[in-house]
């Protein structure tokens, strides 16, 4: 789940309308905007800009993505806001001190490779960051008692029977 859909990806790759293009833009704007903000060291108005640039790039060359392995759109978006980074600070002819008091360009350097753990955190926070937006876009899907019961038992890690005596439901409500 934690992956942006397939379908989504084909729908944007082959017709794309204004859902599509809502639901990417609901998706990602968060989750770049707050990169680039602790990461970048990026002021909220130039990140607002810089999210239109990275988001304007994805809508240019979404047709060019191909789906190698899982991941692959997260380091293609990863690889897009990285150049994008690098043509807003040459741009400005400025060499930011970024986080943790390293270089700007060893960011784009530990961004630009997948193996770095800058490039790690930037996996895990696009993860958790999708599985989170997605779950709110369904949550208004179902009753309350429902999702209570899956939140409790999936996300939380609950034991069902205990989730049952908690809702005063069944183990097999639970369940289904």
């Amino acid at each position: 789940m934690s992956e942006t859909s397939a379908s989504l990806l084909d729908r944007l790759q082959g017709s794309p309308d204004d859902d599509a293009w809502g639901r990417l833009v609901e998706i990602y704007t968060p989750m770049i905007r707050g990169w680039l903000r602790r990461h970048a060291m990026i002021h909220t108005e130039d990140a607002e800009d810089l999210v239109q640039d990275v988001l304007a790039v994805v809508v240019r060359r979404v047709r060019e993505f191909r789906r190698e392995r899982t991941g692959s759109f997260r380091a293609w978006l990863r690889q897009i806001t990285v150049n994008c980074l690098r043509d807003f600070w040459k741009s400005r002819r400025v060499r930011p001190t970024a986080t943790g008091g390293s270089e700007f360009q060893q960011v784009l350097e530990q961004l630009e490779d997948p193996g770095s753990g800058l490039s790690k955190l930037w996996d895990q926070e696009h993860d958790q960051h999708v599985t989170k937006q997605l779950l709110e876009m369904i949550r208004p899907s179902f009753e309350p008692k429902t999702w209570r019961a899956f939140s409790r038992v999936v996300l939380d890690g609950a034991a069902p029977d205990d989730v049952a005596a908690e809702l005063s439901v069944t183990v097999n409500v639970v369940y289904i």
